[in-house]
């Protein structure tokens, strides 16, 4: 996050003279203690100071970019899941591929009945049917799917940097996000390298897209 120079002024007051109260640091700068109460509240909720009751602020001693990578750290799939886009296993690949196409997506999943897991099918997946010369509007999409257990997923409980370490290392544009349930793996979710991109961009620029 950009600090204003106010705020910076106060991490260099903390610094040299901490742990030191709001009211001293009000001083300093010769503002009243309640004109600093919110830039006191952005930086200790930054994590570039912390308080004490009764004792005052101290600086955390950490940098701009040890707790920007703190703060990824804690992101969860949860929080930034979107809408699966998922087709019946008895689809055709011809449905799929204007699935594809309306939906604007790289990755689709295959679902049963209960909504759970069965296979993923990539445009990777649909660009070799049609190299093969087979016929898309007969083909159902289980034939040229990749099946279970050969997908990989994540929970909602899964950190997100861990989901986007899986995206890099299996070298795909999407993960199902999944909760197991009496029937299955049940998809509530999806997470995508334009999610992780979103995050990066909304994070260093401290902006919702």
């Amino acid at each position: 996050m950009d600090l204003s120079v106010r705020q910076e002024k106060i991490i260099a007051i903390v610094k040299s003279d901490g742990p030191i109260t709001g009211e001293k640091i009000a001083g300093k700068l010769n503002l009243a203690r309640a004109t600093l109460r919110p830039d006191l509240a952005i930086l200790t909720m930054a994590g570039y100071l912390e308080a004490r009751p009764r004792v005052g602020y101290f600086y955390s001693g950490k940098s701009g970019s040890e707790l920007l990578t703190e703060k990824i750290k804690k992101y969860k799939v949860n929080e930034y899941k979107s809408v699966p886009v998922v087709i019946r296993e008895n689809m055709t690949a011809y449905d799929a591929v204007s699935t594809f196409f309306l939906e604007d997506v790289g990755t689709i999943f295959v679902v049963d009945e209960h909504s759970c897991l069965i296979g993923v099918l990539s445009r990777k997946d649909l660009l070799r049917a049609c190299l093969g010369n087979q016929d898309l509007n007969t083909m159902p999409v289980h034939i040229i799917m990749t099946r279970m257990p050969n997908i990989t997923i994540c929970t909602g409980e899964d950190l997100l940097i861990d989901a986007a370490k899986k995206l890099i290392t299996r070298q795909i544009d999407g993960l199902p996000v999944v909760k197991k349930t009496e029937f299955g793996l049940e998809v509530v979710g999806r997470i995508t390298k334009t999610t992780i991109t979103k995050v990066f961009v909304e994070l260093v620029t401290n902006d919702e897209l």
